[in-house]
């Protein structure tokens, strides 16, 4: 494990991990992180993991990690990059970090939406390409915790808060909103779906897809032209017609942002 800790006064400690069967890839790329987390002052652990399997043994046994550089391609005898992040998201529910895929060339695998990566990378990496998804990284961590990664809400005269993260989708009923929980758990409250979105949740990747829905990209499955496929929900959710094609346009602006594959 390479250790940098940098300058920056009462600065996090991001966890790295990098994934690959490639020793070579894996010590150049351990060596870019070295020297772009030193020129941008940036403590961070890193860690190398050669298999997928290692890396996922390291997740299931408590460990976290803030940005994870994973290669898809292993031996035939072991999972692979895309069941590794899928045992990250869907077993541990852990969708806070951030994963940046590798591979020798582009290559489509449905599974990858469910695994919500940052960035794909191609093959031979270079510094620049590396340094890229750093800074995006950075930037998808400094507006979560600038932004305060809760959204607050009051139920009566109590103000009460909940992980951004958490929230899958709401649901407006009446003058009362229904927050659904990536725990399957609700909570209630009297408030406006249009001021949640406005006030607090415009900037963190939430779409407006109805005046009844407000839902969390994080947990979308699939979408289609008139509905949302939404994690932990046997049926879609409606997109309104006249939202539809801002809806198309957010979304497929999101992915390209995350660069989706």
């Amino acid at each position: 494990m390479l250790v940098f800790h940098g300058s920056l006064y009462n600065a996090p400690v991001y966890q790295i991990a990098v994934c690959d069967d490639e020793k070579e890839t894996a010590a150049q790329l351990e060596l870019y992180l070295s020297d772009i987390a030193a020129g941008l002052s940036l403590p961070c652990d890193i860690a190398v993991f050669y298999s997928a399997e290692h890396l996922r043994r390291a997740v299931q046994e408590g460990m976290r990690y803030d940005l994870i550089y994973l290669d898809i391609a292993f031996a035939e005898d072991e999972i692979n990059g895309v069941q590794a992040g899928l045992f990250i998201r869907k077993t541990c529910n852990d969708y806070a970090v951030s994963i940046v895929y590798i591979s020798m060339a582009e290559r489509t695998f449905r599974e990858l939406n469910d695994t919500h990566p940052l960035y794909f990378l191609e093959k031979p990496l270079t510094r620049e390409q590396v340094e890229k998804t750093v800074k995006i990284f950075l930037k998808v961590a400094t507006q979560r915790a600038a932004g305060g990664e809760v959204f607050t809400y009051k139920k009566g005269h109590t103000a009460h808060t909940v992980p951004v993260k958490n929230i899958v989708y709401f649901e407006n009923l009446a003058r009362k909103v229904i927050m659904h929980l990536s725990d399957g758990t609700l909570d209630v409250f009297y408030g406006s779906l249009k001021e949640a979105h406005d006030e607090q949740l415009k900037d963190r990747d939430f779409l407006f897809i109805h005046a009844s829905y407000l839902v969390n990209y994080e947990y979308v499955t699939a979408a289609e032209c008139n509905y949302l496929h939404v994690r932990g929900r046997s049926s879609p959710l409606p997109i309104a017609k006249g939202r539809r094609n801002e809806i198309r346009k957010q979304y497929f602006a999101i992915a390209d942002r995350r660069r989706l594959v």
